[in-house]
């Protein structure tokens, strides 16, 4: 791949350079004073996004505490021209740490050598929203990140003029200075930074935003990450990392079965072992479980082999309550005896029932897709002391305001009593959105009178203990006319729901998991009906990386070529047939009421951007060309998260059975591209987690229980099964002022479908239940 070509007033950029503050906003205050930041919080108040006129609100609007974008916020500089902006949302991987501040420095004319990220704690009401999830963070943020950086620059600006008394109209700022056009004359951020200050911040309809042609760093895609290096010369913090003076460390023995309550354990004994300070009992919380911890037993010690050791003693009796009965094999069952009789209408159109009568052939599969375990390299870890009063938190989290609210509503103080500090996450997957093990920390802080304590999850308590990944069993059925074309399309999807962790257990999807490739989709089919059977959870059921569109992706791509297959076409042209014309479609008309969260007027369904990633896919790997036996390629486009993606898998099964990925090709149209580089980086990431999922992934459970305890039995895609040669296509779009589509998402679900649609090609034999695992070993 070839990279754009760095600035030659940007390429002697050092690791020093590219640093990270990661402080409090206390101790971020007191170093204002010290070191000489001067434009800085605490200014004007917030200006956050007033209440619209509208009956319904989208996109960051409709979010918790909803967006900032005040410069005062998220802008800092030193009279040394140092640039500290403000990161706040949580880095996993993703790069949102470089991309948000990149945004800010570019509308600034910030040189990128100056500039630092500082990581910002959990406070919504400062800062806006937050949560790190839902492929939303630039989505959410990229405007309002351009008008702090453009505010700031005017800001910066009109100081410069007041200060020479010319007409602002003649000055502008250029990398990190403002120059006057008719003198040449210069001043530097950090020389202006105290006048502009003390300046109002600009009306959001007075700003002048940067075109396209301006942009220095956005869509160019030659930035590395602020923060690489010391991931990779292992300098990053991450929430397992936190050392505190004093501190203690705690493991915690949890119910194994959902619901399950402690009868007796043995205290003694876990306290006989050397380092073990305390045994403390946490009280199981009533079902749903929603963010609350399971309770259980935590044992706390000098240093967390103790504390493990420790664990191994208690010799706990559990009463396992009534998920006991909770068993893979069984529930598979009973989905399929679920999705084998009319459920829940959720979309209806047209009379499928008389078309399946005049059909020339009906076609009907069933496809299963397993619980998943979100697994990040990291586990769960927090720590949290408790002094004067005042609770801190250090941890790895996707939602820092919902931790910080979860926390003071367990130790019973109020929110500004706490204080959570986000650290680098080695990987989330939505695991980290749930703060339960934070709340952990900090009501064993609380057992010891304040003194910090580090919670760690093993790995095994991290796949015992997920909120896991819905189990999910799609049952389509099709009936084609003479030529092989649908008639008429019935979807039946069964899977327990996430609302079941929140509340009363519906026993139906969402309209937010509906939304997620059941309902929508975009295909020119006069009849279609879609139904929601029944489906109790058994164990906690929370988002998970691209959530209900995996097993969706996978049950409609597989089917769409099963009906190719039986029509003798070829799997492209039929499925650009059943997507018609182009046509840009109301959500609502598919019975789509959650749209994202999104306007449909701003979003709609657009069948051409779904055509347009298929066809370029489809080139770019040489669909149709020869290959041989043994050999195939296969194809997969899905709509999620507002991005289009089409995904071509080459594969080559050997006579055995074993099963290799030379190529993965991916096309994807998210609108305009702000950090191609990160773009290209989630594709491929999104590419092995979803090959990963297809031949690996599974959680199971017996008697209640998970079965899967290490990477031994929940195995991962190692290098060598990884695909050889993974080719991202970016469909280009330089339209920055449009709405933006997500990326960190969208890939994974086509892949499992366009893998075992080539599998099929290569070998005629039909994948439909995940993972793979051994369903092509033929020894």
């Amino acid at each position: 791949m070839n990279m754009p070509e760095m600035p030659t007033e940007i390429a002697s950029a050092t690791d020093e350079n590219l640093s990270i503050i990661n402080v409090s906003r206390r101790s971020f205050l007191k170093d204002m004073a010290l070191t000489g930041f001067v434009l800085a919080a605490g200014f004007p108040s917030l200006l956050i996004a007033a209440e619209s006129a509208q009956p319904k609100k989208y996109g960051a609007d409709a979010m918790p505490h909803g967006w900032v974008d005040n410069p005062l916020v998220f802008v800092a500089i030193a009279e040394d021209g140092t640039v500290t902006i403000v990161c706040h949302r949580s880095e996993m991987g993703q790069g949102i740490r470089t991309s948000l501040p990149m945004v800010v420095a570019d509308e600034m004319e910030a040189n990128w050598l100056h500039v630092k990220v500082e990581q910002a704690p959990g406070d919504e009401v400062k800062y806006g929203n937050q949560d790190t999830d839902g492929s939303r963070s630039m989505r959410h943020y990229f405007m309002p990140m351009r008008r702090v950086g453009a505010a700031a620059r005017q800001m910066l600006e009109t100081a410069a003029a007041q200060h020479w008394q010319v007409p602002v109209s003649e000055v502008k700022a250029e990398l990190h200075q403002v120059v006057h056009v008719k003198s040449g004359k210069t001043l530097s951020f950090g020389e202006l930074a105290k006048a502009a200050a003390k300046l109002p911040v600009p009306d959001r309809d007075s700003l002048r935003l940067k075109q396209p042609a301006e942009f220095r760093y956005i869509g160019k895609g030659w930035l590395k990450i602020i923060d690489g290096q010391n991931i990779v010369s292992g300098k990053a913090q991450y929430g397992i990392d936190t050392r505190l003076p004093d501190m203690l460390y705690a493991v915690v023995a949890r119910p194994p079965v959902l619901g399950g309550k402690v009868i007796k354990y043995d205290a003694k004994q876990a306290l006989k072992v050397p380092g073990v300070v305390k045994v403390v009992e946490l009280k199981s919380s009533p079902l749903p479980a929603d963010f609350n911890p399971l309770g259980g037993v935590a044992v706390i010690a000098r240093n967390t082999w103790a504390a493990i050791q420790g664990r191994k003693a208690l010799n706990i009796d559990w009463d396992h309550g009534p998920h006991a009965v909770y068993d893979s094999d069984a529930y598979k069952a009973e989905l399929e005896a679920a999705v084998r009789q009319p459920g829940k209408v959720v979309r209806n159109e047209g009379d499928v029932d008389a078309a399946f009568k005049t059909a020339q052939k009906q076609i009907t599969a069933e496809y299963y897709a397993p619980h998943l375990a979100q697994a990040p390299m990291e586990p769960p870890a927090a720590t949290a002391r408790i002094v004067k009063g005042h609770c801190e938190v250090w941890t790895c989290t996707q939602a820092p305001q919902v931790s910080r609210e979860r926390v003071a509503k367990w130790l019973k103080l109020p929110e500004d009593k706490v204080t959570v500090h986000v650290t680098l996450l080695g990987g989330g997957f939505g695991r980290k959105s749930k703060p339960d093990y934070v709340i952990e920390a900090a009501l064993l802080s609380q057992a010891m009178h304040g003194q910090p304590v580090k919670v760690t999850w093993t790995r095994e308590d991290d796949l015992h203990h997920a909120y896991f990944h819905t189990v999910s069993l799609e049952r389509l059925e099709a009936g084609l006319d003479a030529d092989g074309k649908p008639l008429t399309w019935l979807h039946r999807s069964a899977a327990p729901s996430i609302a079941s962790t929140f509340g009363p257990d519906s026993k139906h999807q969402m309209p937010v998991e509906l939304g997620m490739g059941v309902i929508n989709v975009p295909f020119a089919i006069p009849n279609i009906r879609i139904e929601n059977p029944e489906a109790e959870a058994h164990t906690r059921i929370g988002w998970f990386r691209s959530v209900s569109n995996i097993p969706r992706a996978f049950a409609v791509q597989s089917f769409v070529a099963e009906l190719a297959a039986a029509a003798g076409r070829d799997h492209k042209d039929y499925l650009l047939d059943l997507l018609g014309a182009d046509r840009k479609i109301d959500p609502g008309s598919l019975s789509d009421v959650w749209n994202h969260g999104e306007s449909p007027q701003l979003y709609p369904v657009d069948t051409g951007r779904l055509r347009r990633v298929i066809d370029v896919v489809t080139r770019e790997s040489g669909w149709g060309r020869a290959l041989p036996a043994g050999r195939g390629l296969g194809l997969a486009a899905h709509y999620s998260f507002l991005t289009y993606v089409g995904v071509v898998v080459e594969v080559v099964v050997d006579e055995a059975g074993k099963l290799s990925i030379p190529r993965v090709d991916i096309a994807i149209d998210c609108g305009a591209q702000v950090n191609p580089e990160r773009i290209r980086s989630q594709m491929e990431g999104a590419c092995i987690m979803g090959v990963s999922l297809a031949t690996l992934g599974e959680i199971s459970f017996k008697n209640g229980a998970v079965q899967q305890d290490n990477f031994h039995a929940y195995q991962l895609t190692r290098m060598d099964d990884a695909p050889r040669d993974i080719r991202v296509h970016l469909l280009p779009s330089a339209e920055y002022d449009a709405p933006l589509g997500g990326v960190g998402e969208p890939a994974v679900p086509p892949i499992a479908p366009a893998l075992c649609n080539a599998i099929f090609a290569a070998t005629g034999q039909r994948i439909r239940q995940l993972p793979i695992k051994e369903q092509l070993r033929k020894d």
